[in-house]
C-alpha cells in the first residue's frame, strides 16, 4: 500500500489544522492506521492510531483532548483533527499502516510525511 500525507502548514499556537492520508494500492479497510511525529533533533513518535472500522482508537498522551483521529473507509483516507496547537507540536507528521490488527504495534509502510509548524 502506498500512503500520501497531506494538510500540513505554518499555523498559529491556538490554532487548529487537519492532516489527511491517503491510501493506494491495498485493502484500506484492512489495514490498522497511525499517526507519528517527528521534530527536529528527536526521535519518531507516536500520536494516534485507529483499528479496523475504527474499533480501537488510540492517543498519547500529549494530544489527547486536542486531536482526533478519524477514518473513511470508502475513500481510503485517515485524518487527524488537531485542535488548540502549541508550538511543542510542531512536527513532520506521518502516516502509517499495518496488516495487523493491533494499534499499538510496529507498523509496516509509511508515507511521506508532511510538516506542521505552529507558531507562538
Amino acid at each position: 500500500v502506498q500512503l500520501q500525507a497531506s494538510g500540513g502548514g505554518l499555523v498559529q499556537a491556538g490554532g487548529s489544522v487537519r492532516l489527511s492520508c491517503v491510501a493506494s494500492g491495498g485493502t484500506f479497510s484492512t489495514y490498522t492506521m497511525g499517526w507519528f511525529r517527528q521534530a527536529p533533533g528527536k526521535e519518531r513518535e507516536f500520536v494516534a492510531g485507529i483499528g479496523r472500522n475504527a474499533g480501537r482508537i488510540y492517543y498519547a498522551d500529549f494530544v489527547k483532548g486536542r486531536f482526533t483521529i478519524s477514518r473513511d473507509d470508502a475513500k481510503n483516507t485517515m485524518y487527524l483533527q488537531m485542535n488548540s496547537l502549541k508550538p511543542e507540536d510542531t512536527a513532520v507528521y506521518y502516516c502509517a499502516a499495518r496488516t495487523g490488527t493491533v494499534v499499538l504495534s510496529s507498523y509496516d509502510y509509511w508515507g511521506q510525511g508532511t510538516q506542521v509548524t505552529v507558531s507562538s
